[in-house]
């Protein structure tokens, strides 16, 4: 009975994820065709995290408070189905700022979908599940990130946002039949003193830190900046899907090595610093690239050496922490890190207007860095 729930739920998560990472790659040209400055398009990208920093606990405990999960889960579709149309139905920059925003709302709910899909497994299949929740996220993210560009170039600008829009009104549709988790027996929510009392925690604070630094790179970089950078070298639209590739297929395939082949080898705190140096150095490079296969190359190093941190920070984040406190660790986390996803664009796009388009990858190489020494001081102490 539970089991049969699974495969409609991951095809809602999919279309979730799909209409929300369609159009990411050729999000910063649009806003560039539509005249808006670099440090705009750093506003736009930041939104996506400011609005999950701020809405993700929140949805968390209403969600508790309520004891109903499927609700938020078609209230998080309809979010982002009403973020794809209005992107699909206008052009001006400010529209562009709220439907990126509305993204961002959107996309805090997603830990209510994971803990409604959770409660569809039996305990002893329960990782095996979530791990077909990632593969749906993860398949959605590079499908979505590789025919973006495609899309673009050959139906126009808009054309990601209103496939978005149309798959979302399937996601939306979908999840009317989903049910409610018969079982699902709600956790105390974390009351101000508890959520407090974790923060205070030097392990979550310390990893929080480092997945700031880490989102930050990612979503200034390959779900920032990239695309614009790689558009001005001269590669062609038909050819970021190449770019996609080339950073998603490592980076998903050493999020599954991180935990079973370089902690055994390395250590937790080495392979972090191995990850941090890698990122740095490669990401500082790519101002200095203006050929495809290089590209590629940097890429694809960057790719493998971001996908080796996620998996390590979320086991790190809580591995310190009382069993009953961890899942308001992981919520605190989640909004923690959430920080680098809005940070790291804004920043970004203010250096991008003052010293030009390369200016976000040495801030990006500069995080890279600050990450590798606090995780040589860190594993000091």
């Amino acid at each position: 009975m539970r089991k049969s729930n699974q495969p409609l739920f991951l095809v809602i998560s999919f279309l979730f994820w799909f209409s929300h990472f369609i159009y990411i790659p050729m999000l910063s040209p649009y806003i560039e065709s539509l005249g808006g400055t670099y440090t705009l398009t750093g506003i736009v990208l930041a939104s996506y995290g400011l609005m999950q920093f701020i809405f993700r606990l929140p949805i968390g405990i209403t969600s508790d408070l309520l004891k109903k999960l499927k609700v938020f889960v078609i209230a998080g579709m309809a979010i982002s189905t009403a973020s794809c149309l209005a992107f699909s139905l206008t052009e001006s920059l400010e529209w562009v700022l709220f439907s990126r925003s509305l993204a961002g709302i959107a996309a805090a709910f997603w830990v209510v979908f994971t803990i409604l899909f959770s409660s569809y497994a039996a305990e002893d299949k329960l990782h095996s599940s979530m791990g077909s929740l990632s593969f749906a996220v993860v398949l959605a993210q590079l499908l979505g990130l590789a025919i973006s560009a495609w899309i673009v170039d050959e139906w126009g600008w808009h054309a990601p946002y209103w496939l978005g829009t149309i798959l979302g009104v399937a996601g939306l549709l979908l999840s009317f039949f989903i049910p409610e988790s018969k079982g699902h027996k709600s956790r105390k929510p974390p009351d101000l003193r508890d959520i407090i009392k974790v923060l205070k925690e030097p392990m979550l604070l310390k990893v929080s830190c480092l997945s700031i630094l880490a989102h930050g790179i990612m979503f200034t970089t390959m779900f920032g900046f990239t695309t614009a950078y790689v558009l001005s070298i001269g590669i062609q639209p038909g050819e970021v899907s190449l770019v996609v590739f080339a950073f998603m297929i490592p980076h998903a395939l050493s999020t599954i090595m991180s935990g079973r082949t370089f902690v055994p080898a390395l250590g937790k705190w080495q392979t972090l610093q191995a990850a941090f140096f890698a990122t740095a150095i490669f990401t500082f490079l790519i101002p200095f690239v203006e050929t495809k296969g290089l590209m590629l190359l940097l890429q694809m190093i960057n790719g493998f050496a971001l996908g080796l941190l996620f998996p390590l920070f979320l086991g790190m984040a809580v591995e310190e922490i009382e069993h009953k406190k961890r899942a308001t660790a992981m919520g605190a986390y989640q909004a923690l890190y959430a920080v680098g996803m809005f940070l790291g664009p804004f920043l970004g796009g203010l250096l991008n207007s003052f010293f030009g388009l390369e200016a976000s990858f040495y801030f990006s190489g500069l995080m890279g860095g600050a990450g590798f020494l606090l995780c040589l001081l860190w594993r000091k102490s």
